[in-house]
């Protein structure tokens, strides 16, 4: 299933293309201004995003500028008429596509399919949603099966928790308490030691998946902050 974003300050708007997209089988995600959007691409794989140009706190086009840094999605701008500077300073940033206010609703989707189409002809996404890699590591979520350097691995729930979430977001540093509350679904602050908890599992992840645990290829330390999984192997 693919993931779309809406990013627009105007509700209503918000919710016509809701049920556009969802009705064609899309999941949808939503945000009312350009910092909303970044924040939700940090936590969730998008796919597309659908992006108004004039918003508050931060407007559709800084928002372009800031994620075309780190992330090749998909990007639609939408625009009023009266925005015809907006659309080329958009094109010339990185947007793929504009639609103008009021829209087509079968123009729209039209545009959409087409833009996914892309992404994925050109390689931009995972073909294969359910499996994850990253360099010798091979997460099959469906089979719920590990191989890593050629060697199936036996994991405990919890291991196997910890390691998809971060083979689903590469390079980003996690906390410990921030592991404890996304795996165990509770606040280390009202479970004594919860998050002490982590570092043994990281261990343990470490002696299955490291020809070297002192000295790992794949979950890094980040001293004072965390643990991230080496994005670049």
């Amino acid at each position: 299933m693919y993931h779309i974003l809406i990013c627009d300050d105007e509700r209503d708007i918000v919710s016509a293309l809701r049920i556009y997209l969802t009705a064609e089988g899309y999941q949808v995600f939503e945000a009312y201004n350009g910092k909303e959007a970044l924040d939700i691409l940090e936590t969730n794989e998008i796919h597309l995003i659908l992006m108004d140009v004039m918003m508050p706190v931060t407007d559709g086009i800084t928002a372009l500028t800031t994620l075309r840094t780190r992330y090749n999605i998909p990007v639609i701008l939408l625009t009023a008429k009266s925005e015809d500077t907006d659309k080329i300073l958009g094109l010339n940033i990185g947007a793929d596509d504009y639609v103008t206010k009021p829209f087509n609703a079968v123009e729209l989707m039209a545009r959409v399919r087409s833009q996914l189409r892309r992404y994925c002809a050109l390689g931009g996404m995972k073909m294969e949603p359910d499996i994850l890699r990253c360099g010798g590591i091979e997460l099959d979520d469906n089979a719920k099966r590990v191989v890593c350097e050629g060697n199936e691995i036996t994991l405990t729930p919890t291991e196997y928790a910890i390691l998809k979430l971060m083979m689903e977001h590469p390079g980003r540093v996690y906390a410990s308490r921030e592991l404890y509350r996304s795996i165990w679904h509770c606040d280390s602050d009202v479970t004594a030691g919860g998050e002490n908890t982590v570092p043994v599992h990281i261990r343990h992840l470490r002696e299955k998946l490291e020809i070297d645990p002192a000295n790992p290829r794949y979950i890094k330390v980040v001293w004072g902050k965390g643990y991230k999984l080496e994005s670049h192997i």
